[in-house]
């Protein structure tokens, strides 16, 4: 048995997703797991389908196994969001490997930059940046012209390579033994609307959203779809409701855009109105969004550093139950939430949250569920 683990949102799944599973096959893997967002996603929006849909659509396409990577994660920057998927599947103990799509696909070039940017990080040029007000990327990519070759600069500018970057910090961080695969990513790049047999996943929500057929890019899957639009009002009467110090709780609104994100929501009418008055050239858009709706559903700077307590598993097939039985797992792990959050009180917290914040996204659908659907629902099985 050869076990690969992939990271993923698969919002939603299509069929560049299913390259890189077949490609984890072709590097010699018997047995894959996928650890997958939750509802919410790391470009700070609600998932397209939810977590139980997007995992049943994984399951018929290659995926042995699917654990949920939680809401806190799935809402964090790259760095925290590769962090808590890593610290799942090293906790699981049995994976050999850590397959990863990036746009160069060069896992040496990739090890390079992820050293250069360890050193960029702490050089006077990007303070130097930074206290200017550039942005995190803005100063880092600075700092590395300052010191580096173009292709190194180059080679992080991508959104696909950040996160295969910062999956090999984490392996690092982490101590880990299991091996790096880097495979080089298809078709359109990240959030463009190129044409192809690979498109990107925001195209297809797109396409999804407007009701426009999308079958070749992806497995159409006839389930109702999300959309945050339907949670603008609720989201605007929570932020409301916040005083000027709980923005600065709220994780990754430190450097002040607690205070600034304060400030728009007393002045926005709705969500586009904070994203454009909170935006500047030190705040990108997509971290905007994340602390939007992490002060919607209350995730702040203790809860974003509290380590998981349980893994969950979404959904399954035989070859999924094999390496639940080879697993030498150091956390508690079940299919039903209700049986996890009584294994201890970080537990039972961190349980009690991903259900909230499951009913809260019920609430972007055009016929919401009833409350308490994360207790009650059932894994996939296939």
């Amino acid at each position: 048995m050869k076990i690969a683990a992939i990271i993923a949102e698969y919002n939603p799944f299509h069929y560049g997703h299913k390259y890189l599973i077949e490609q984890a096959r072709a590097a010699g893997a018997t047995h894959i797991l996928a650890v997958m967002s939750g509802n919410f996603t790391q470009r700070g929006d609600c998932a397209i389908f939810d977590k139980h849909t997007r995992a049943k659509t994984a399951l018929e396409n290659g995926i042995d196994l699917v654990l949920e990577l939680p809401s806190r994660y799935s809402l964090m920057s790259a760095e925290g969001f590769a962090r808590g998927a890593v610290e799942i599947i090293s906790a699981l103990g049995c994976a050999d490997m850590l397959v990863f799509g990036s746009e160069s696909g060069d896992l040496a070039a990739l090890k390079e930059a992820s050293g250069a940017i360890e050193f960029a990080a702490h050089t006077e040029e990007f303070n130097t940046m930074i206290k200017r007000g550039k942005s995190y990327p803005s100063a880092l990519q600075a700092a590395l012209r300052e010191y580096y070759t173009e292709d190194v600069s180059e080679t992080i500018s991508d959104p696909n390579n950040t996160l295969a970057i910062e999956y090999l910090n984490a392996l690092d961080n982490n101590g880990s033994v299991i091996e790096p695969i880097a495979v080089k990513r298809l078709g359109a790049r990240h959030d463009s609307d190129e044409d192809g047999k690979f498109i990107s996943a925001s195209a297809i929500r797109r396409k999804i959203r407007e009701r426009e057929d999308y079958s070749q890019f992806a497995p159409v899957v006839n389930s109702p779809s999300a959309d945050i639009s339907r949670l603008e009002r609720a989201i605007l009467a929570s932020l409301r409701q916040m005083r000027p110090e709980d923005f600065d709780l709220v994780y990754d609104c430190a450097g002040g855009l607690g205070n600034r994100l304060c400030k728009a929501v007393r002045a926005a009418k709705s969500l586009g109105e904070i994203y454009f008055l909170t935006k500047t050239k030190r705040y990108t858009l997509a971290r905007i969004r994340r602390a939007v709706l992490c002060g919607f559903l209350g995730i702040d700077k203790r809860l974003a550093a509290e380590k998981c307590a349980y893994i969950r598993v979404l959904g399954m097939n035989s070859r999924g139950k094999e390496i639940l039985s080879a697993a030498k797992c150091a956390l508690p792990i079940d299919t039903s939430l209700k049986s996890l959050s009584r294994t201890s009180r970080e537990a039972a917290r961190q349980a009690a949250f991903e259900a909230r914040a499951t009913d809260l996204y019920a609430l972007a659908f055009e016929n919401p569920p009833p409350c308490g659907m994360d207790f009650t629902a059932k894994p996939i099985i296939i």
